[in-house]
This record gives C-alpha cells, structure tokens and sequence, in this order.
C-alpha cells in the first residue's frame, strides 16, 4: 500500500516490509486456481469471486473510497480482506495490465490461524495498514484537531512509557530495542516488532513497568480506542495477543523469581 501524495518520512521504511507480509503469510499454502490475468479493470470486485483474496503479483491497483483516491496497492500486496465487513465502499481499478494469484478465503485464514508466528505476522501487516490510513487522515485534518497517532523517534535511555502513567497507547517497536524496568529492576527485553503496552490498555489499570530506549527507538503508537476496536472486530487475533502475553508474563515471572533467589539464599 502506498498512500497518494507526500509520504511522511517514516513511511517507505514500514511500507516495504508490510508488502513482504503477504508472501510470508500465504508460504506453504497452495493457490486455488491459475494466476487471472486483466488487462484493464473498472471495479475489481464485480469481475472477482467472493470467496478468494488475491496476491497481486504485477501490476498497480487504484483505491477509490467512497470515490475519492487514497491509495494504491501493488506487487505484494494482499486484496479481498475487506469482503464481509460493512465499511465505506472501496472501489479498486486498474488501467494497466493486472495479475492475480488466487487464495480460498477459508484455507488462508485457516493457514494464517494454524502458525502462532503467521497470525503475528498477520496482526502487524492490519495494524501497520490501520496506522498508514490514520496518519492519512490525521494530514486532512485541522493541526489544532489531529489525534495523537503515528510514529515516535527516542534517544537510547529516553523513556517510552513510564511506570504509573495513564495507558491510552499501544506501541510497537518498528526499529531498535528497548528494555523493562519495574522498581528500577530489569525484568525483560523488547525487541523489534514486538506489541508492548497492551496489557494496561486490557486491564484499564496504569502502566505496570518502565519501558526504556537502550538504543534509537522508532515506536508506532496506536491508540487504545483504535487497538481495542481492532481486536473487538477479530477475537481470533485478540485471542492469539493474549495467549503471546500470557507467555511473556510467564518468562517475565520466572526472572523476576530468579533475581529474588540469592536474597532468599541470603536469609
């Protein structure tokens, strides 16, 4: 996905590894048919089953929502996600030739579902297109009404949350690393790609540790009305985030566990 018009500078970096998502996802699972070929097309969805999504694998397909341009999709590119849901129409087109490999709907979710690393994978790929499209509309609007979403650059040993503070954010680290601290003691890493803050977002309670650069940082931050909608809209993928931090507060309980041992050997 590509939006029109200028592009903010955090954009080429995450665009270019959500167009290697697609292929990612769909390894391993055979297609549903022969590659379609169209040389030009009008509205994609009238002349397209139903049933599958497409892997564009050549070709430039234009997004018209509610019939005004707002971006484009190309090599890579995964189409057919929105069938099912009511939102604002989206007209997809073409006036160059077009080719498509075809995925039954059922069997790629299915296959998407069966891998804990493919629905991460899958999770990135909706929240990464999801902040594309609101930072999109944040350009729109007045700068004194703009929501407070997008992307953070920190300093290695800046704060990207602070222990007690209100949660109204999600991030993720889309470049760099960073570390978690409770009471001022280590208790875990987080490394690139990885979801981090959503626990206090679930639970409505304060930020449970401090969470700190130990080098540049690039963050996408979600906000949490946006995050909590995303995964009211898909329980599947919200199960699978919970199941990944009910691992991570587990490996996190075993070191806090370990750092107390030598003062229980103490005693």
């Amino acid at each position: 996905m590509y939006l029109l018009g200028e592009q903010p500078a955090y954009a080429d970096q995450l665009i270019n590894r959500l167009q290697g998502i697609p292929s990612q996802l769909l390894e391993g699972l055979e297609p549903s048919g022969p590659a379609v070929n169209l040389e030009r097309v009008d509205d994609l969805a009238r002349v397209l089953p139903g049933n599958q999504l497409f892997l564009i694998d050549n070709g430039l397909l234009h997004a018209l929502v509610d019939e005004r341009p707002l971006f484009y999709l190309q090599e890579g590119d995964l189409v057919g996600l929105r069938q099912g849901i009511e939102l604002p129409s989206c007209r997809y087109s073409s006036d160059e030739p077009l080719t498509l490999t075809p995925y039954l709907r059922t069997e790629v979710f299915k296959h998407i579902y069966a891998s804990e690393q493919r629905q991460e994978l899958f999770i990135q790929y909706l929240i990464g297109h999801t902040a594309l499209l609101s930072d999109a509309l944040a350009r729109l609007k007045q700068p004194e009404i703009r929501p407070a979403t997008g992307f953070q650059h920190f300093a290695a040993g800046e704060e990207l949350i602070h222990q007690g503070d209100e949660a109204d954010h999600v991030f993720i680290i889309i470049e760099g690393h960073a570390e978690a601290y409770v009471g001022g003691q280590k208790v875990g890493d987080v490394q690139k790609d990885e979801i981090f803050g959503a626990m206090a977002v679930f639970t409505h309670e304060k930020r449970s540790a401090t969470v700190i650069a130990s080098e540049p940082c690039t963050v996408m931050v979600i906000p949490k009305e946006q995050f909590l909608s995303l995964m009211q809209s898909n329980p599947r993928i919200a199960h699978s985030l919970i199941e990944s931090m009910a691992r991570r507060i587990d490996l996190l309980n075993k070191e806090v566990t370990q750092l107390r041992m030598p003062d229980a050997e103490d005693h």
